[in-house]
């Protein structure tokens, strides 16, 4: 894309983080921005300062896990700003104790993560961002104009990993890539990119605030654990710079978005493993803790 004034962005995950970072560029750009969170509270407060700075944007709470919400989300959308031209899907969570992680990095057994753990981050991480296709890109491809979708996933899922944080993040990028093609191969006026980044400085590590009461509600976390992503959050990039890599990808058509290089020699470490047809690659979270340490964005 070329021309964003006066077109229109949806952004979920929209209250804080990343997807605000992301509305806060578009409607920097001129752009109408609907922004979408589950967190009413926060996504007012945000809309509100949106709203002092003069912006053209609208609020709308979401829960990604549910269809018929992000239908209800391309209507108001339409019904205020007409057609949709950038979708950025990046609602997403991480789970806690039980699903998968441990507070010293490594990884723990598949098996052992509870079914309703699965469905929470398999709902929200994978079938949020399906849904957001499903719902959205028809009606994009219905108007013709040139428009862009983005996918948040994760390094997580270009790497070996166990938890359902990283399954569910692989999906994304494999469906994003399908994605891609498909554009191409219609010859569509439209693209899309799959957002992998490693450490930034959000949330994410608080989602199960938000977790339903049937799935689990909110899970124990060790404070070992809850320190851990602490650390490994508060020291990552920040949103905003995310968000301008972000939107140089879209002007330049980019699929693959992977703002931190220093992670580039794992995920050519698993392709290159994949190809030696061996044991699926290792990877040394405690290195690249000392990367960290030594000043290095992972």
């Amino acid at each position: 894309m070329r021309e964003f004034a006066g077109k229109t962005a949806v952004v979920t995950g929209a209250a804080s983080g990343m997807g605000l970072a992301f509305a806060r560029r578009f409607a920097a750009e001129g752009m109408n921005v609907v922004l979408a969170d589950i967190e009413e509270d926060a996504l007012s407060a945000q809309v509100t300062r949106l709203e002092q700075e003069e912006r053209n944007v609208l609020g709308v709470v979401v829960n990604t896990m549910r269809r018929e919400a992000i239908e209800n989300l391309r209507d108001r959308t339409i019904e205020r700003f007409g057609n949709v031209h950038i979708r950025v899907n990046n609602a997403g969570v991480a789970g806690g104790d039980d699903a998968g992680f441990s507070a010293d990095g490594s990884i723990q057994g598949s098996w052992d993560v509870p079914d309703a753990t699965w469905e929470w981050i398999m709902g929200v991480n994978f079938w949020g961002v399906l849904y957001g296709i499903q719902v959205f890109v028809p009606h994009m491809l219905e108007h013709g104009e040139e428009g862009h979708i983005v996918n948040t996933a994760s390094l997580a899922g270009l790497m070996p990993g166990g938890s359902a944080y990283s399954v569910s993040k692989h999906g994304v990028l494999t469906l994003t890539e399908g994605l891609y093609n498909q554009f191409q191969a219609m010859g569509a006026n439209l693209s899309a990119s799959v957002l992998c980044p490693g450490f930034v400085n959000t949330k994410i590590g608080l989602a199960d605030r938000n977790r339903p009461a049937e799935l689990g509600g909110t899970s124990e976390r060790t404070p070992e654990l809850q320190d851990a992503i602490s650390a490994m959050l508060g020291g990552g990039m920040d949103p905003d710079r995310v968000a301008d890599i972000v939107f140089d990808s879209i002007v330049e058509q980019r699929c693959y978005i992977l703002p931190h290089p220093a992670w580039d020699d794992v995920v050519r470490g698993r392709v290159d493993h994949i190809l030696a047809r061996g044991a699926p690659l290792t990877v040394d979270m405690e290195e690249l803790m000392r990367r960290r340490a030594a000043g290095q964005e992972v």
